[in-house]
């Protein structure tokens, strides 16, 4: 029977009669047949995996020789060979992978790089070469096998989120001078002891003072009068208000002379809560019984009556106690004006010892460069203030300069708090130390967990990421959602931005729909940014967009 063959398939038969000896199956090596999956390489937590598949065909293998495959990522800054693959024929004792003559075989194979910058822009190929156990026979082309590698997930960043702690500075704040008189059982007269003593003298000092200092304002003053808790209740509201009216005829005489404000008078009558809170800081034998007696019984002489039963105390509480409640109390409220922001300023630099550490902390934010840290050191040197500490340690890692920030990090009294682990963790994160990343933001408890997100896409894990980040809103939490092929949802994230990297990450979703003149808007708007431009061209996300 005659055979009839096409010239194509008469080349096809020569070429693969051409391999019967080494040079000639490494000249035909071509035939090769690679896969990849995926077909563009993507950047996984650092690494370039790949899974290739590799067909040789029927009649190209011969039974006594081997063939090595060498994977290389080739890109701008080198290139990079990975594990070889080896292959051998059927009349070969070693432990490779064996390959029929008759039949070929397609062998599935795993890649693994670790990413090098400049690897955005690359091709994994394959170098070919044929032992016939005495001689290597290389190809001399390579074996294409996939182009580029995706790094999307950086755009992440490694910064971290952080916050200074808030100073409690305040620019108006109120302030309070009290002094009171006491009066003997069932009186309502004023005793001269009361009127000239040390504390009232002082009372009087104060409040003269603040009103004739330009940053106090007297705001004005109240006059309470009281009786303890002990006889008749309708006589111990007149007997209140009866101090009332004694105090405030004392205090008018006694300030006469200084600024008091509005004057407002008013009458208790029985002071429990005043009882309450004495006893509760007394030692008073059976104190706790004397509590529980007062959240029983809500009658004032019910109270008194059951207090009085308790007789083994009730002359303890009568020399102690009920004394103290036999009162008027004066309270001036003075409304003081802090330093402003240009004194605050002028005083960092001509005369920072006159500042207080909420004062130091208030006026770092104000000013920059240098004087910040001349702030919260003078704060640490005067006060020792964890909070400067702190606070030095943030601007040092906005500045770039981890070494800086640890180096305060170290000098805290308190190191364990949860905004200090999450400053750790941030730092752990810029040194590429993922797993005490991971330690410190667990630590932070809810401090922590944005940038748990932001690690989780690090290492990979862009599921958890998505489900850390859901409802954060920004380009965090709609990366997490690119990464995890929800575009439409990441779209929906980014409707409410509008910034350079926004737009970046708007042409990356409008890349992966297909929707290429729309991509090309958006990384013209991104390329604002010239880190953003020169990313984009090379970024592989945008093969297509010409």
């Amino acid at each position: 029977m005659k055979r009839f063959f096409t010239p194509l398939l008469m080349i096809a038969v020569l070429a693969l009669a051409s391999c019967n000896n080494p040079a000639k199956m490494a000249e035909a090596a071509d035939q090769i047949q690679i896969n990849c999956t995926p077909e563009v390489l993507e950047v996984v937590a650092g690494e370039i995996k790949a899974e290739v598949m590799v067909t040789f065909p029927a009649d190209y293998f011969q039974p006594k020789y081997t063939l090595t495959l060498t994977p290389v990522i080739v890109y701008e800054g080198g290139e990079v060979a990975g594990e070889p693959f080896v292959y051998q024929g059927e009349k070969i004792a070693d432990n490779f992978k064996t390959v029929s003559k008759k039949n070929g075989a397609t062998i599935r194979e795993n890649v693994q790089f670790s990413y090098v910058p400049g690897m955005e822009k690359c091709r994994l190929v394959a170098r070919a070469k044929v032992n016939d156990g005495k001689k290597d026979y290389t190809y001399p082309a390579d074996i294409r096998i996939a182009d580029g590698a995706n790094t999307t997930y950086m755009l992440v960043g490694k910064n971290g989120i952080f916050e200074l702690i808030p100073d409690e500075y305040e620019e108006i704040s109120s302030e309070t001078a009290e002094a009171q008189i006491l009066y003997l059982v069932n009186s309502a007269e004023v005793r001269q002891s009361q009127i000239k003593s040390n504390d009232m003298e002082d009372f009087v000092d104060i409040i003269g003072q603040m009103s004739t200092d330009p940053r106090s304002k007297v705001k004005g003053t109240q006059i309470i009068a009281y009786a303890s808790p002990e006889g008749d209740v309708k006589h111990n509201n007149d007997l209140s208000t009866n101090r009332e009216k004694s105090a405030k005829q004392a205090f008018d005489k006694l300030t006469k002379k200084v600024n008091t404000g509005e004057v407002k008078t008013r009458s208790i009558g029985e002071d429990w809560e005043g009882f309450r809170d004495l006893v509760q800081n007394s030692s008073i034998e059976d104190r706790d019984l004397i509590l529980r007696v007062l959240s029983m019984y809500s009658d004032p002489n019910v109270r008194e009556r059951e207090i009085r039963n308790l007789s083994s105390v009730y002359q303890s509480l009568a020399n102690s106690i009920l004394p103290e409640l036999r009162r008027a109390r004066f309270i001036t409220t003075v409304e003081y004006t802090n330093y402003s922001e240009a004194e605050l300023k002028d005083l960092l630099e001509n005369n920072i010892t006159e500042l207080d550490e909420d004062a130091l902390l208030r006026v770092a934010t104000l000013v920059k460069g240098d004087a910040r840290y001349a702030a919260y050191d003078q704060a640490i040197k005067k006060y020792n203030s964890d909070r400067a500490k702190y606070n030095a340690a943030c601007i040092s890692l906005k500045g770039q300069d981890v070494a800086r920030a640890e180096n305060y990090l170290a000098k805290l009294k308190d190191p364990n708090t949860p905004k200090v682990q999450n400053l750790r963790g941030v730092i752990a994160l810029r040194k590429d130390n993922l797993e005490e990343a991971a330690r410190c933001f667990t630590a932070a408890g809810d401090e922590g967990k944005f940038n748990q997100g932001i690690l989780n896409i690090w290492k990979g894990d862009y599921k958890n990421a998505a489900k850390i980040l859901k409802g954060q809103g920004g380009t965090s939490e709609a990366l997490a959602q690119i990464l995890n092929g929800d575009l439409d949802g990441a779209w929906k994230t980014l409707e409410s931005h509008d910034c350079t990297k926004t737009n970046y990450m708007r042409a990356v979703i409008s890349a992966r729909k297909g929707q290429n003149d729309k991509a090309k808007e958006y990384v013209k708007a991104a390329s604002a940014d010239a880190r953003l431009a020169a990313r984009a061209a090379t970024d592989v996300e945008f093969a297509k967009v010409k």
